[in-house]
């Protein structure tokens, strides 16, 4: 188990390119498995969730080509359907939530495939109904295994029209890979409409794949019987871009985050406006300028302002534990209401120990009173419980005064890249220690 031992109270300075998008990634690695061309892919985040899915590809009969660290080529001409049935698939796909979406593609492509009990962070339930009755709607049959369930489509996939009970990012990727290829119209209302699947819509498209309505909640998708190779390159990762953002303002650090992807980033930018974050658009980089103060926006009526996360285009679920950990140094209060996750909040405990005046009201809301710098932070030692969190703790760190420790920073590994030496290049005191 690693740790980072972190000295906090250094300000930062200079400027940070975010990694390509993890969430992005793991679909756009899953949408290879339609096609016996190659599918290249640029801008790929060297973290360990996208490793041990690409290796997982490996295992599976595709011939992967890492031509650098953040780039790869990927032919899926072979699968080896035995594979799926070993012990190691299943140890390998459990540990990997994005091992769900490689269902749709294999459904679309061959017919039959194999759905292991996912994994992931432990955030609370993560239902996978929405893939399997979207899938079922589309003519898939379900059958369990031991590890696993087996699922086959005899008579092809066929398209129809669905309403989707949630709109799931991963459960409407893993719907589109599957009607790309189904006979017919597929019609999805209630889509997710991230830019994750923005993304993902405009990969199938250059491959060949024929769908309307990108960006918005209802899709509508024609089916072909053939999809060709493709290059695609990913978006900058709006997590860490608002993970910088949170940092730089804890820190109170001047900072330039280049390539962030402004158009991709929805209301990102805007919430943390709101918690009196000053920032600049310089072309596509945000300049974050060094504030010792932040004051917190309240609503129009003079209520208390609520950040609460909402499916695309509302704010993202994986912001939440940045704007709360943010929140705990601007002058004011803010209900910080987590809607999507029941068990993202609990990290609260370790700032509390660190000073910071928090109420947490129930699993799903926190009220943060604003310190304004009044009494810094102390550091202690904590452990990471997911990559979000793990993050958050980290700026928390970063601000706080004297050497803290974060255990269990596997967790934070999965989702930032080499994000040690990344900050220690900004002038952080953080080591690394095995």
């Amino acid at each position: 188990m690693g740790k980072f031992k972190i000295v906090g109270g250094n300000k930062l300075h200079g400027s940070i390119v975010p990694q390509g998008a993890k969430n992005e990634a793991m679909q756009i690695i899953c949408a290879c498995l339609l096609t016996e061309e190659k599918v290249r892919i640029t801008n790929l985040p060297n973290i360990a969730d996208i490793n041990n899915l690409i290796d997982l590809m490996k295992d599976m009969g595709v011939d992967v080509e890492r031509t650098t660290p953040n780039e790869v080529n990927l032919q899926a001409k072979d699968i080896d359907f035995s594979y799926f049935e070993t012990e190691d698939f299943s140890n390998k796909a459990t540990r990997l939530r994005g091992s769900v979406m490689i269902l749709g593609p294999m459904l679309a492509r061959f017919g039959k495939g194999f759905l292991p009990k996912p994994g992931g962070d432990k955030i609370g339930r993560r239902r996978l109904d929405t893939h399997i009755i979207g899938l079922q709607k589309l003519g898939a049959t379900f059958e369990n295994a031991n590890n696993y369930q087996k699922v086959t489509a005899s008579n092809g996939l066929k398209g129809t029209y669905m309403l989707l009970d949630e709109a799931s990012v991963t459960g409407t990727a893993n719907i589109i890979m599957a009607a790309v290829m189904a006979q017919g119209e597929t019609t999805i209302f209630n889509a997710a409409c991230e830019p994750y699947i923005v993304q993902l819509c405009r990969m199938l498209t250059s491959m060949g794949a024929k769908i309307n309505g990108i960006g918005s909640n209802l899709l509508k998708i024609e089916g072909v019987e053939k999809l060709s190779g493709t290059s695609h390159r990913l978006l900058a990762d709006m997590i860490e871009v608002g993970s910088f953002i949170g940092m730089a303002a804890m820190t109170g650090s001047e900072l330039t985050i280049k390539d962030a992807g402004i158009k991709d980033l929805g209301i990102i930018p805007d919430v943390f406006r709101r918690l009196g974050i000053k920032m600049e658009f310089r072309g596509d980089d945000i300049y974050i300028p060094e504030q010792e103060h932040y004051e917190v926006e309240t609503f129009i009526d003079g209520s208390i302002l609520t950040v609460a996360d909402a499916p695309w285009p509302g704010f993202t679920p994986d912001l939440i534990s940045i704007v709360l950990v943010v929140a705990t140094q601007a002058k004011g209060t803010v209900l910080i209401h987590q809607k999507m996750f029941e068990s993202r909040l609990f990290f609260v405990d370790k700032l509390i120990d660190m000073g910071a005046q928090i109420i947490l009201c129930d699993p799903h809301r926190a009220t943060v009173v604003g310190l304004d710098r009044a009494q810094q932070l102390h550091a202690v030692k904590m452990v990471s419980p997911d990559i979000r969190a793990g993050v958050a703790l980290l700026i928390a760190a970063l601000s706080a005064k004297g050497e803290s420790t974060i255990e269990n920073i596997e967790q934070i590994d999965r989702g930032y890249q080499n994000i040690d030496e990344r900050l220690r290049a900004l002038g952080a005191d953080i080591k690394r220690i095995d």
